[in-house]
């Protein structure tokens, strides 16, 4: 089931979200500074081009830098990523079929907007029952 929801997915938004979140990789690796960013940002590019089976944990050894860096990222990138999936999730919910993958958009919107110090896991990890 989850491999027919991640191809659904992947048709209807997820490869344009993957496009967005390597373009703005590719441009945060530009700069040295924010290398860490554009890491951050391929990872969850993986992410949104195959949702379902995966979830998003905070990572127990995330401090104050990831928390200046997330800062740093919203004001970069992250407002208009949380955006895109803002508006692909109201665009698919406007369908029955297409509410469940609207409802997979918004919650991509949290590490969108904050994905440092978080980690993408597969649902059968023992660390996936501490779901943010």
């Amino acid at each position: 089931m989850r491999t027919l929801l991640n191809i659904i997915w992947l048709v209807l938004s997820g490869f344009w979200l993957a496009v967005g979140y390597a373009l703005a990789g590719i441009i945060c690796c530009i700069l040295i500074i924010t290398i860490p960013f554009g890491i951050a940002s391929f990872r969850i590019a993986l992410f949104a081009l195959w949702p379902f089976g995966n979830t998003v944990v905070r990572r127990s050894d995330a401090g104050a830098g990831s928390c200046l860096g997330n800062a740093i990222w919203v004001v970069v990138a992250g407002w208009w990523l949380a955006l895109s999936h803002l508006v692909t999730g109201v665009v698919l919910c406007v369908t029955i079929i297409g509410i469940p993958f609207g409802i997979a958009n918004f919650k991509l919107i949290p590490v969108s907007l904050l994905p440092l110090g978080r980690e993408i896991v597969p649902t059968g990890d023992p660390r996936a029952f501490h779901v943010e």
